[in-house]
């Protein structure tokens, strides 16, 4: 009687065989199905981790400085890629506050569209991203996002995180607000949208300029859950001035 062909074979080759079924497959897989829309990945080892996609609006809004930072800080955390949209207006205040160029602030990013290009990849739901930030957002920009009126890639962006149900965050650099300003935070929030102002928190002693934009920037990033280290963070009032007294 014949002996069956698994007989003799140990459990390390029979391991080895289906290991090399697995990764055969995924070649097989790999060549009929490329990566979608050119997403980058990480190596871990064994298999590929998807970089996860952040959108970075950079518009016309005083407070360009928001808009860098988060490219930058982005760039220092493994894991994540960042997809930058720059419009006309914003080129102007980044130049005024910075005296960076266009083509400077594009290669903070890993991928940077243009304003007009409506048939970017982040311009569609299929694209999977994490959400999108709008730093500094305007006033005009605001507008845009609350009525669905997607003119530009930075708005049609913003509507497809919306519709998609991701996370939206706008950082609005604007001061007094008149009532359609208000109406449009409302409406953007009403919608499942963050408006968060670029508030100073004083609470964590700031020594400069720079200590007051990381400490907005990380609170911006902990709502995607990516953490800086930049952030102080409270801990609690020791003492009191009761007891100073």
């Amino acid at each position: 009687m014949r002996k069956p062909r698994s007989a003799g074979v140990s459990e390390k080759s029979r391991a080895r065989s289906r290991e090399i079924t697995a990764v055969t497959w995924r070649k097989k897989i790999d060549r009929k199905y490329p990566t979608a829309n050119g997403q980058k990945t990480v190596s871990t080892g064994t298999l590929a981790a998807v970089k996860k996609r952040l959108i970075v609006g950079i518009t016309g809004a005083t407070g360009a400085i928001y808009g860098i930072g988060l490219l930058r800080a982005l760039k220092e955390v493994s894991g994540w890629e960042s997809h930058l949209v720059l419009t006309d207006a914003g080129v102007l205040n980044v130049w005024h506050e910075h005296k960076m160029k266009r083509k400077e602030v594009e290669r903070l990013a890993d991928f940077a569209h243009h304003p007009k290009d409506i048939a970017a990849t982040i311009a569609s739901g299929s694209f999977v991203t994490e959400g999108m930030v709008i730093a500094p957002c305007s006033m005009k920009t605001l507008a845009g996002v609350a009525h669905a009126y997607a003119d530009d890639l930075v708005s049609r962006a913003a509507d497809v995180v919306l519709k998609e149900r991701r996370r939206l965050v706008l950082v609005p650099r604007e001061t007094p607000l008149n009532l359609a300003h208000l109406r449009n935070m409302v409406a953007v929030t009403e919608m499942g949208g963050i408006v968060m102002p670029p508030m100073p928190a004083f609470y964590a002693n700031p020594k400069s300029i720079d200590d007051l934009v990381n400490h907005t920037l990380g609170r911006i990033l902990d709502l995607f859950g990516v953490s800086t280290g930049k952030v102080k963070r409270w801990q609690g009032m020791k003492g009191s001035a009761a007891q100073e007294e």
